[in-house]
């Protein structure tokens, strides 16, 4: 009895306990059934853009075509940016680290140093395996790439750019500029012309298994080539003028020196020069004032240069005729509670004897002698306020105060170079104006058509004011250090004060423009010495030698035939002025 009690019991006992595991093992199982059906419903029709962005992150790449920047030539083709292949060292971390390529710290010292580069730096770089692209030097060159890829360090790797060099060094540096790392101008010439420069390369976007093989094209777009840029440059003139305003700095212990030459009849720039200058094949340590193209951006008063401009306003109001005599006497005049003067009293003066000795008197009576808008008129049609129509970077367009009301001694300051200023390449286009006898065009920088003109002096006024700046350059002119020997010159020198705050200061701006040969103008040459030391601070002492060397050095290489007498004849008067100098 006890016996099948206890059967009965064990019996009764074994199956419940059964059916209780069987139903939490088919509860479980249904949960995880159910919640893998939910997630993947969820991941497949509720929200699949997580799960085709990363399967398209694994899948899809996008396959570009190497573009190679476009070359800056001079107007003979010579060459003056141009792009060379080099080669780019860079490491995948995550490869260095899966094949313990950091133990061999002999390789890595190696490749530091062959760089140029910290040892240790570069191992921290690339140790993080959370990157998988790191650059360690870029722009090395093909020697130094060869050994990088002899020393064949696991995860390091080179890849192709191209770098831009600069044939021609600083002569042309501040005019062209340079570009960054990644080859976009950020500078001069590079920089305005970066689109066309540097064109778009062309785009495929494609699938590929997980062997890393094409399996699709899912899109292609053909880029834009980039395109050459040919500029009005001519580079001989441009290295004549360079080495110029080089020696001029050094000769006269300047802190600058700028030149300008340009084409009158075109209006293209042959040739813009400054210094100091610096190398754009190796930028480090170049300081913001050297990469400054001063032919463009720094304005001054220009003083006497400008002078040729009342003359002109007179003759085209009527005012003045060619036989017309000032009288300067007693070589100073007050203006309201200011004084107007010459260093010494001319007494009656021609409008040629007004140019020749640069009297201040003389242009103040000529200027008061026409209603002033004809005379402000005049300043902008002569191309001295505003653009010069080569856009540039970083061009200034001068500084004009167009007040409602003038006084007589501003009006009066305005006509010898005051109470404005202009840069070399606004003094550049009004003596081209006056060169190709009065028509005015804007200014180049780049090969094209030649833009049409507007008159806006009559041919035989400027003429005539050519002539009466020939004879500056006469024995008893301000600038017999100016002549050229075999041509004709005619040209005005300019001295002034920089201003300061509350005033002018010490120093001094030279500058002399002119045009030549008289009896065919070709070509306009402005040379700017900016702060020159020592005793010689007028124009006519520093910037008039200067102007005739890049002068005669240019008309030269353009072939442009001499005028005056035979060049023999010349060559002792010419060298006895510059000895004297």
């Amino acid at each position: 009895m006890n016996y099948q009690s206890k059967k009965q019991a064990k019996t009764n006992t074994q199956p419940r306990l059964l059916h209780w595991r069987f139903m939490v093992v088919s509860a479980v199982v249904i949960l995880v059934f159910t919640g893998l059906a939910a997630r993947a419903a969820y991941i497949q029709v509720i929200a699949p853009d997580q799960l085709i962005e990363q399967g398209d992150n694994r899948t899809l790449r996008t396959r570009t075509s190497a573009v190679h920047r476009g070359m800056i030539t001079d107007r003979n083709g010579e060459e003056l940016a141009v792009s060379v292949p080099v080669q780019a060292v860079w490491a995948d971390p995550k490869v260095i680290l899966q094949k313990n390529a950091l133990q061999d710290e002999r390789r890595w010292h190696a490749l530091a140093e062959v760089l140029g580069e910290d040892a240790g730096k570069v191992m921290r770089d690339v140790s993080d395996e959370k990157r998988r692209f790191v650059y360690i030097q870029r722009q090395v060159t093909p020697a130094m790439a060869e050994y990088v890829e002899k020393l064949d360090i696991p995860g390091v790797y080179l890849r192709r750019e191209s770098r831009r060099y600069y044939p021609t060094g600083e002569v042309s540096a501040q005019l062209i500029g340079f570009t960054n790392i990644d080859d976009v101008g950020i500078e001069g010439i590079e920089r305005l012309f970066e689109e066309r420069l540097n064109g778009t390369p062309d785009t495929r976007r494609i699938r590929r298994d997980g062997k890393g093989r094409q399996v699709e094209i899912l899109a292609e777009h053909q880029g834009e080539d980039s395109k050459d840029l040919q500029l009005t440059i001519d580079q001989r003139v441009q290295a004549l003028a360079y080495k110029e305003i080089k020696k001029a700095i050094q000769v006269y212990d300047a802190a600058a020196a700028s030149a300008v030459v340009v084409d009158v009849h075109t209006g293209e720039i042959l040739a813009m020069v400054n210094g100091p200058s610096f190398n754009p094949n190796n930028r480090r340590g170049v300081t913001a004032h050297r990469i400054r193209n001063r032919a463009i951006t720094d304005a001054f008063e220009p003083g006497s240069v400008i002078k040729p401009i009342a003359v002109l306003s007179a003759l085209e109001f009527g005012s003045a005729d060619l036989t017309t005599i000032i009288d300067t006497s007693p070589g100073w005049m007050r203006l309201g509670g200011a004084i107007v003067k010459d260093s010494h009293s001319y007494g009656k003066l021609t409008l040629e004897g007004i140019i020749k000795h640069s009297s201040n008197m003389g242009t103040s009576k000529l200027a008061l002698s026409v209603p002033k808008t004809h005379l402000i008129d005049m300043y902008y049609e002569m191309g001295l306020v505003g653009d010069t129509g080569t856009n540039l970077i970083g061009e200034s367009s001068g500084i004009f105060h167009d007040r409602s009301r003038w006084s007589k001694h501003e009006l009066a300051s305005l006509s010898f170079g005051y109470n404005l200023t202009v840069t070399p390449l606004q003094l550049a286009r009004m003596y081209s104006i006056i060169g190709n006898g009065g028509i005015k065009r804007p200014l180049s920088i780049v090969k094209g058509e030649v833009p049409a003109g507007e008159r806006v002096l009559s041919e035989q006024y400027a003429r005539a004011i050519t002539a009466m700046m020939e004879h500056v350059l006469d024995d008893d002119g301000t600038a017999p250090k100016a002549r050229v020997p075999g041509y004709r010159v005619a040209g005005k020198t300019g001295t002034s004060r920089k201003a300061i705050a509350g005033g002018y200061g010490e120093e001094y701006v030279n500058l002399f423009a002119g045009i030549a040969p008289v009896s065919d103008p070709q070509i306009a040459v402005v040379v700017l010495i900016d702060e020159p030391g020592g005793d010689l601070y007028y124009g006519g002492d520093t910037a008039a030698p200067v102007f005739s060397e890049i002068m005669a050095g240019a008309l030269q290489l353009l072939n442009i035939a001499p005028d005056d007498k035979p060049v023999s004849s010349l060559i002792a008067m010419h060298g006895g002025a510059r000895h004297d100098s």
